[in-house]
């Protein structure tokens, strides 16, 4: 279990320079010269009564831990995770922001997205489906009753682990998932250096080019995926490019709003106290604003809230291909639930509430399934509420 702490409220882009600062809070400034005289006495006399009091707070903190100990805390055997924080497990790797990888780094990750789509399916290894087309399939028929319910944070962050461990375990790579921090650019999304032709995943559909899917999805022409194809959009057999449609909230072409994903926007998201409404806004607000603002295949795979949604789910042919920035974007999302956990640290691990599933009315509970059908075992929440416990290692 990581070290559940209240943090700063005030949310941070990229805090991985937090121990640094630590380190320098705790180092004593150095002294220019030796005191002398009365002045070294006092120092001494200062330094004594400083050894008498730490001594007695940290007999009291004895006597408190002793107390407390005899307080009985959740345990591994209760089927849900404790409330009490231990230490983190140093070798758990880091999930870094994508701009903070070096360009071999970088080139290594799309190496091994693009490798995936040459792997065998899982769930159909007859057919000429390949690993990466597992996600879409199991976000599309499994994925789409946790939206809108309790299971939507704790599903995906299984969903990612999934992904995380094919791309290491079928194409050999090495590193671990990175997120897109969206807030640091959120002022003009469509700069973002995610979408750099030769450090990215490419930029927006080619401008002036044909309409190939939904409202203004047109094929991306730059960068490592130009020229994917995908066979399917939402719910039709419809072989075509990979494609992008930067679209405003006004409908204008080539801009994507940030309003929604901004520093303020995120930091009111975090400061919620419930589950149920923290999770609720975090769908509803900061996960819908980056699939509407990309479009084109990113807007159908991420966001089933179309029409004919429910047929998707009906037809065991029809999945919609996902835009690669897909899983960059809800590692994100995972990663704004983490500081979520970490600004509760009385309950942040047991944290969890609202309905069991989209369409119903029964009540979640830490102990229901998580199931990804044959892609993986299927495991209870409470197995995914710490990214340090026994099935997850990673930390951000």
């Amino acid at each position: 279990m990581w070290p559940l702490k209240v943090t700063k409220q005030l949310y941070e882009a990229v805090p991985n320079e937090e121990e640094e600062e630590l380190k320098r809070v705790l180092t004593p400034p150095s002294t220019k010269s030796e005191r002398k005289g009365p002045q070294r006495a006092a120092s001494h006399r200062i330094i004594w009564i400083s050894v008498l009091a730490v001594f007695f707070i940290a007999a009291v903190a004895m006597g408190i831990a002793v107390f407390t100990s005899s307080i009985p805390a959740h345990t591994a055997e209760d089927g849900v995770p404790g409330s009490q924080p231990s230490a983190a497990s140093t070798d758990c790797p880091l999930r870094r922001e994508w701009r903070t990888l070096t360009g071999e780094e970088q080139q290594s990750y799309i190496s091994a997205v693009l490798c995936v789509r040459t792997q065998p399916s899982t769930l159909a290894p007859a057919s000429n489906k390949t690993a990466y087309d597992d996600f879409p399939w199991i976000h599309s028929h499994v994925g789409y009753y946790t939206h809108n319910s309790a299971p939507f944070l704790p599903w995906h962050r299984y969903f990612l682990h999934i992904y995380e461990s094919t791309l290491r375990e079928s194409c050999g790579y090495r590193g671990s998932l990175v997120y897109w921090d969206w807030t640091l650019d959120s002022d003009a999304l469509e700069r973002s250096p995610v979408f750099d032709a030769d450090t990215g995943f490419g930029g927006d559909g080619q401008v002036g080019g044909a309409i190939t899917v939904g409202r203004s999805g047109r094929c991306v022409v730059d960068g490592p995926f130009a020229g994917v194809t995908a066979d399917y959009y939402d719910v039709k057999y419809d072989p075509h490019c990979l494609s992008r449609g930067f679209r405003g909230l006004d409908g204008s072409l080539g801009h994507i709003d940030g309003h929604d994903i901004s520093p303020e926007s995120i930091e009111e998201v975090l400061s919620i106290a419930s589950y149920e409404g923290f999770v609720t806004l975090m769908e509803s607000r900061v996960h819908d604003a980056i699939p509407f603002g990309i479009g084109g295949d990113f807007e159908t795979f991420t966001a089933p809230y179309g029409r004919d949604a429910d047929v998707v789910v009906e037809n065991d042919e029809l999945t919609s291909d996902p835009d690669p920035l897909f899983f960059l974007h809800h590692t994100q999302l995972d990663r704004l639930w983490w500081l979520w956990q970490q600004r509760q640290p009385d309950k942040g691990l047991q944290a969890y509430g609202g309905h069991k599933q989209r369409h119903s009315m029964d009540l979640a509970s830490l102990i229901d399934k998580i199931s990804v059908q044959a892609l993986a075992s299927s495991v209870k929440v409470a197995d995914l509420m710490d990214v340090q416990g026994e099935l997850l290692c990673y930390h951000y």
